[in-house]
């Protein structure tokens, strides 16, 4: 056969033979061990290689199609097995350098977009090649021809990058293969001058330009998976490494040292022109400005470039010699920006706003670097180098002070840099800066407004330091001063200034804060107040600058009784003419009479906002003063004399101001009434100031404190009520038209304890209308979306909902109950008004006295007046309990009528919004009335209303789940009992039974869901929670009791409930909603009578008479439940717990009866049946279960029960079939260890049965069963180590997995070598205790850890022994490791601390000397290894200072090994041990012999 096909290559050679033919042929011959060729398979690449690049080359003329054919011959050899084994097996098979060129050719086509139909096949090929070391050598032994490929590959990558296409791995893969390639050669040139001209001439722009693309991608789903998170990552790392190597290497910081120094610099060392030819800074230069990409492109590649570059630089020149160097790397790298050009003439707009945002952006990576570098000495810069940095860098400040670019978060965080470099750089332009970057910056965005505080927070630590607060902030109000469009201007401080403001003042000395506040004043007497009538500019300034005055005063240092006097003095003289020059002249000119039109004027508005924020400010700070400070004298007292409390309270705010009348006052308030702005939230301020003064008389005027309580809640009524607000950010100074109602509701609320008692019930009411408004609109979630800290409506009112305050409201509580529930009846639909609607509609009555159980015991009563003051309340009360008892009656008949409202499904959800509102509401805390109140709503909720059949099934589900959760934390209430007033029990649970099997047919399809387990559980909740309090109360529970058993029984589990026969129309749902009912009752009742005292046995036996057709109609809904499940269908959930308590309740009855004289007869054999059923069910289902732990734990609990009767297993069963399911159950990938963890107590339950109950047999299986499913190769795998090392770099995981992981590797080892059959397995212990952390551990992890370490290393020396022998250096390196822990934690210390802690490390060192003493007793051919054990201890003995106690086990334990040396090894540790060591040996030495030689020697000679 061979001579057949020997004449192969001459047919592939031949020119007649076809290229189908030879293409056939050399597949043929590739795959064939008949075909006898000399070196066949190089014979073969050779001919596919020759026959590729002669096509290129222009020779023979071929088809497309055969040049796809042969590029794809090319590939199936190079990839193909066979190869593969022979390159293994060290043949030598290679390819000709030409097949590289015409694959860099072929690739250069592609990228000039010439030919792109075989580029994967070209490309696969090139991945084979350079993956494949033999054949990668055409290039590594050829690096320009790596050095193009690597070229061409980039820019192919870029093309695809830069296009609008799904980018593919195919490229990426490749050229990180080639990059990987030429990084190993490029490290091993010797010529670092040919590597930089191979870089620059031909990587340096591609590898830039790609690094950009790679870097700023918007990538997205469709984009490979592998090239988005790990090839993009790999191959910028590979860019970099590439660049740092070839552009940067050590031999070339002379030429860039030469190049970049000017001559002055040099001269000292050189003289004359430039050695080196190569000039690296310029050739970088010139590539960067070539125009190797997109123009759209250039800017953003050179600025990303730049900073890389000069990150690269840094990395491998910068030293502290070399700082001049890299500064002017910098310089030059810069220039390559187009912002140089800017101070050159060229016109800012010729950079848009992306190009601004590029180039700044590389700056501050510029300046960045040079900062964390430390390039910038000022000193050494000043005395050395004549300021060429400074000058450099004061430059840049200028440039970037007249080309402002405030909306680009890049420009302040530039200005920053240069600050925190130098402050002297912008400190010339300080003006500009606070103008441009701060007062008349327009910054809203919160991505550039964090950079500009940032910034500002630089300037005022710097300033502050500096102790020249002042200086700045006369620049401040300077700039604030300046003619400007101050309407645009935005705030001077801030929420984040203003925090920032105050720790500085905090640290500043007062004088310099009197300074800045005299300067304010000044300004404002000598510029602006003059000039502010008419003048909305001026009055825009008084409104800045009295917002500066308000920020100082209001954080600073306070007045206090260590305050210097002549402080005190000057902030008294202060606040004097802050009240004279400022406040007294605004006031009269506010007061000044103007007609209607004039009164809208913005100067008006802003000179009143002024005005009043400077009259609240002064009597905030005035009173904080008088009450903190001794020394401290009012300038209101001085003038006007000593504030009394009956001025306060008749003359009200204008009291507390010197000079001003009530007349005028009164004027001042009605102009600042009329703008919803900063003087009507003052004036409030203010009103609530004078209540506080009012309430710290000894006699508060009631009248006056009603009368403020009601200014301040009405001047807010009008803005509220429009529903137009927009966040604020608590600057009262920026308090607009939409920011008013916002203000105004915080305010209300943060002070609600002060108002609360003194507003009208009507008030409340509007309190808690427009409380649950904010909470129902949409926006009351923007708290948890805004970026911003900012307050808003929402926000205020979850807040309130949240607090722990508005359950101690109780008046508030009530009232927002009521507008709640008004709430609800106004949600539901129209034709509703005659059924549920109506218990809602009473519910929420305004004429019905809800409030009188609280404000009855709070309202003061007349003696005169009790008796009928009593009778009065009496008949309230009456009242409102009177109604509630008709409304639960008018509930329950609702419910039994079976008329529900059926509601769509918005309706269905505003109905769930609002529970959730509910369920903010501290429910176990509402009074007797309101608690019932709640429970009706509730109750009415679930009982008549149903959902249309177009509304989400699993939307109702939730909607009744919800309502249930609400019924069980009313139930765990202290005031829940109040419902039985109104109610009979057994009604409630009628009606929530009635109801709900009645909406059960609508969820026979979703009962797979978890929403409707979680449905049951909150049922069956409720229902536990209702019967225990029928019993707990002890008032007709019999009766209540029986009702409610004869009602279960009467109910039919059909769709159609009307059909008491045959129950054809099985609906599951309602099945299972009877079952959980059943098994409450049961579970309830049972409690009950076990726990009956023996007078009430009759009791007992009546209802135990009465629960039996409760259990006949359990059994027979189960039977009818298992029939209708279909083959393949998983077990409800809810049949698991009623069979379980079936059983249970069988095998009690079993037990009176003394089944155990005959086990066979004890059950009904129908019954048998029906539990051996549903155990083989459950055992077909728990290997599948997961997860789903509900149903694991109630299977679980089964079991328990089940198997404690071992007469029950079905058939040849027994309990090694349960063990069996347990195994794959905890072997499956679902169950995690919090699933374990969750269900370990009944899964302990259901081993302790099956133990306890199964003969010597079944026992030896199932340990043997548990021993084979620990899976042993599992335990010893390596993915087992790794995830061992993971968890001890994580001390939290210590208890959890490690000692775990140690005590399990210690039992499987105690098990010695009948079952560990492979030594290797027991030797890979010791690379796990390697792993093992010991020190700098809690000693309670500690002592975890150390006896696991030490209880595996023990089970090695009793059950392995022969691995032991053969591993003895690891054994003892792991055993070192414990000696030397307990040396570290056992070291002498000042306080020993806790002696619980030192009783653990004693223990320790106790197990220590047991291991020493077992090794020298049971180990002799340790005899070897004696002396390397006591040098180990020696040497760290030297280190240390023990405890005498730990020192004492330690000793005990070396003088065992010391013990196997002989003669010979004492020698040898006296000759090798170091002088230190050698000493501690000798003492050491001389002890044993002393004490232990001698006490041994004495032993033995009275020894038989």
């Amino acid at each position: 056969m061979a001579a057949i096909y020997s004449g192969i290559y001459l047919k592939l050679r031949s020119a007649k033979t076809s290229w189908e033919d030879k293409l056939r042929l050399a597949r043929f011959a590739w795959i064939s061990h008949q075909c006898v060729l000399p070196n066949k398979e190089q014979v073969l690449l050779d001919w596919v290689s020759h026959a590729l690049v002669s096509y290129y080359n222009k020779k023979p003329e071929l088809e497309d199609e055969v040049v796809e054919k042969l590029w794809a011959y090319l590939d199936n050899v190079i990839r193909s097995r066979r190869l593969q084994n022979l390159l293994k097996s060290g043949k030598t098979i290679g390819l000709s350098f030409s097949i590289a060129q015409v694959i860099n050719e072929r690739l250069s086509e592609a990228c000039s977009q010439k030919a792109q139909q075989n580029i994967g096949t070209v490309l696969s090929c090139s991945s084979g090649i350079l993956s494949t070391p033999s054949l990668s050598i055409i290039y590594t032994a050829k690096c320009e021809l790596l050095v193009d490929l690597l070229s061409k590959l980039s820019k192919l990558a870029c093309q695809q990058l830069a296009s609008d296409d799904t980018v593919g791995s195919q490229v990426f893969s490749v050229l990180q293969l080639a990059f990987a390639q030429y990084l190993l050669i490029q490290r091993q040139q010797t010529n670092p001058n040919r590597v930089f001209g191979q870089v620059t001439s031909h990587l340096l722009q591609p590898c830039l330009l790609l690094r950009h693309l790679l870097t700023a991608r918007s990538w997205t789903q469709a984009d490979d998976n592998h090239v988005r998170q790990h090839l993009s990552r790999e191959i910028r790392n590979q860019v970099e490494t590439l660049l740092q190597a070839g552009l940067f290497p050590p031999e070339l910081f002379s030429s860039y040292k030469e190049e970049l120094l000017p001559e002055q610099e040099l001269q000292e060392k050189k003289r004359g022109t430039l050695k080196s030819l190569l000039l690296p800074v310029n050739t970088v230069q010139t590539k960067l400005g070539g125009g190797f990409c997109e123009p759209a492109l250039h800017v953003a590649v050179v600025a990303g470039s730049v900073s890389l570059l000069y990150k690269l630089f840094l990395d491998s020149y910068c030293k502290a010699e070399n700082h001049l160097v890299c500064f002017h790397m910098l310089s030059r790298l810069f220039g390559c920006l187009r912002l140089p050009g800017l101070r050159q003439g060229v016109r800012e707009d010729m950079l848009s706003p992306a190009d601004w945002s590029a180039e700044l952006l590389a700056l501050e990576q510029l300046l960045n670097l040079v900062l964390s570098s430390d390039i910038y000495n000022v000193a050494s810069d000043r005395i050395r180098h004549k300021e060429v940095q400074f000058g450099f860098y004061r430059q840049l400040a200028q440039m970037l002070m007249s080309h402002s670019q405030a909306s680009i978060p890049a420009w302040f965080r530039c200005l920053k840099l240069l600050m925190s470099l130098n402050h002297l750089i912008v400190e010339p332009d300080l003006d500009d800066l606070v103008s441009s970057a701060w007062i008349d910056a327009k910054v809203s965005e919160p991505r550039t407004k964090k950079p500009q505080e940032a910034l500002i927070n630089t300037l005022f630590q710097t300033y502050s330091k500096l102790r020249q607060f002042p200086r700045l902030f006369e620049e401040v109000l300077t700039v604030i001063c300046q003619p400007a469009a101050d309407e645009l201007r935005l705030p001077v401080f801030s929420a984040g200034l203003t925090v920032k403001l105050r720790e500085c003042l905090l640290e500043l000395p007062p004088n310099q804060i009197l300074d800045i506040l005299c300067l304010c004043v000044e300004k404002c007497q000598t510029l602006i107040i003059p000039a502010v009538e008419g003048s909305a500019d001026m009055a825009l300034k008084l409104l800045s600058v009295s917002s500066v005055l308000h920020a100082f005063l209001f954080n600073m240092r306070s007045l206090d009784d260590v305050t210097p006097s002549p402080v005190v003095l000057r902030t008294q003289s202060l606040l004097a003419k802050m009240q004279k020059g400022i406040i007294q002249p605004l006031m009269e000119l506010l007061q000044a009479p103007r007609r209607e039109e004039e009164k809208s004027d913005l100067w008006l508005r802003k000179a009143s906002d002024s005005a009043l924020l400077l009259v609240y400010t002064w009597v905030e700070v005035d009173t904080l003063f008088g009450v903190s400070c001794s020394k401290y004298v009012s300038p209101a007292a001085e003038i006007a004399g000593a504030v009394t409390a009956s001025a306060a309270r008749h003359r009200g705010i204008s009291a507390f101001l010197p000079g001003v009348e009530e007349q005028s006052w009164e004027r001042v308030m009605e102009l600042a009434n009329s703008f919803a702005s900063t003087s009507k939230y003052c004036l409030k301020l203010l009103t609530l100031q004078q209540m506080k003064m009012i309430l710290m008389q000894t006699e508060a005027d009631l009248q006056a404190l009603q009368r403020a309580a009601a200014f301040i809640l009405e001047s807010g009524r009008c803005s509220i009520s429009r529903g137009e607000s927009e966040p604020w950010d608590g600057d009262i100074s920026a308090i607009s038209d939409l920011t008013y109602p916002t203000a105004h509701w915080h305010l209300v609320i943060s002070n609600l304890t002060i108002l609360l008692p003194y507003i009208s019930l009507k008030d409340v009411e509007y309190i808690a209308n427009v409380l649950l408004e904010t909470l129902v609109l949409p926006k009351a979630q923007e708290a948890d979306t805004d970026p911003e800290p900012s307050i808003s409506i929402g926000r205020i009112s979850l807040g309130l909902m949240h607090s722990s305050f508005l359950p101690e409201m109780k008046v508030l509580h009530c009232a927002f109950l009521t507008s709640l529930i008004h709430q609800f009846a106004r949600v539901l639909p129209s034709a509703a008004r005659v059924s549920v609607d109506l218990p809602l509609q009473q519910l929420s009555a305004g004429n019905i006295p809800w409030h009188e159980e609280i404000l009855a015991p709070c309202r003061p009563v007349d003696p005169l007046e009790a008796l009928s003051e009593n009778n009065l309340l009496k008949d309230e009360l009456s009242l409102s309990w009177k109604t509630l008892e008709e409304v639960a009656q008018c509930v329950v008949l609702l419910a039994k009528n079976g008329c529900p409202v059926i509601l769509k499904e918005s309706q269905l959800e505003g109905c769930l919004g609002l529970l959730e509102i509910a369920s903010l509401l501290q429910l176990d805390s509402l009074l007797p009335s309101d608690c019932t109140r709640c429970f009706l709503v509730l109750l009415s909720l679930l009982a008549n209303t149903r959902a249309s059949v177009s509304c989400s099934k699993l939307l109702f589900l939730k909607f009744l789940s919800t309502c249930f959760h609400l019924l069980r934390c009313l139930q765990a209430g202290r005031n829940a009992n109040s419902v039985f007033k109104v109610f009979h029990a057994s009604d409630v649970l009628e009606a929530v039974m009635t109801s709900q099997l009645t909406a059960s047919k609508f969820f026979t399809d979703v009962l797979t869901v978890p929403v409707w387990a979680q449905y049951l559980q909150e049922v069956q909740a409720v229902l536990e929670n209702f019967l225990q309090m029928i019993i707990e109360r002890k008032q007709s529970v019999r009766l209540n009791l029986e009702k409610f058993m004869s009602f279960l029984v009467s109910c039919k589990p059909d769709v159609d409930a009307a059909k008491s026969k045959g129950w054809k129309n099985w609906n599951p749902a309602a099945g299972q909603l009877l079952l959980m009912a059943f098994t409450t009752l049961c579970h309830v009742v049972t409690l009950y009578l076990q726990q009956l005292p023996e007078k009430k046995l009759q009791s007992a036996d009546v209802l135990s008479a009465l629960l039996e057709p409760v259990v006949l109609q359990m059994v027979r809904t189960v039977e009818h439940g298992l029939q209708s499940n279909t083959q393949n269908q998983p077990l409800p959930v809810a049949f698991i717990p009623s069979v379980t308590t079936l059983l249970k309740a069988d095998l009690s009855h079993a037990v009176k009866n003394g089944w155990q004289k005959d086990p066979s007869g004890f059950l009904e054999q129908p019954r048998i049946k029906l539990y051996q059923k549903f155990y083989s069910q459950i055992l077909r289902e728990l290997p599948c279960a997961g997860g789903n732990l509900q149903f694991l734990q109630s299977a679980l609990q089964f079991l328990t029960v089940f198997c404690s009767v071992p007469e029950l297993y079905p058939g040849k069963e027994t309990a090694v079939t349960v063990v069996f399911a347990l195994k794959k159950l905890l072997t499956g990938p679902a169950v995690t260890t919090q699933v374990i963890q969750s269900m370990e107590m009944e899964l302990t339950e259901v081993l302790v049965q099956l133990l306890g109950n199964c003969s010597a047999e079944e026992f030896y299986t199932i340990m043997r069963l548990l021993l084979q499913g620990l899976e042993m190769r599992n335990v010893w795998q390596q993915k087992a180590k790794m995830q061992t090392k993971e968890a001890c770099q994580d001390q939290s995981l210590i208890s959890t997995i490690v000692v775990p992981i140690l005590e399990t590797v210690a039992a499987l080892l105690r098990q010695g070598e009948g079952v560990l059959l492979n030594p290797h397995h027991v030797a890979l212990a010791f690379s796990i205790l390697l792993t093992v952390p010991l020190d700098h551990l809690k000693t309670e992890d500690y002592r975890g850890v150390f006896l696991g370490v030490h209880e595996v290393l023990f089970s090695i020396v009793q059950c392995h022994p022969k691995v032991l022998l053969k591993a003895a250096p690891s054994f003892l390196n792991s055993f070192h490791r414990l000696v030397v822990s307990v040396m570290h934690e056992g070291r002498q210390k000042g306080d020993r601390g806790n002696t619980d802690e030192f009783e653990v490390i004693l223990k320790c060192a106790h197990l220590v000397e047991r291991m020493y003493t077992h090794i020298a007793a049971e180990m002799e051919d340790f005899t070897a290894f004696s002396a390397f054990i006591v040098a180990q201890y020696v040497t760290e003995l030297q280190k240390v200072t023990l405890h005498p106690a730990v020192k004492k086990h330690l000793t005990e334990g070396i003088y065992h090994i010391l013990d196997l040396c002989i003669e010979r090894d004492i020698k040898f540790l006296n000759a090798s041990l170091p002088a230190g060591v050698r000493e501690v040996f000798k003492d050491l030495y001389n002890d044993y012999n002393h004490y232990h030689k001698a006490k041994k020697q004495g032993e033995e000679k009275y020894t038989a």
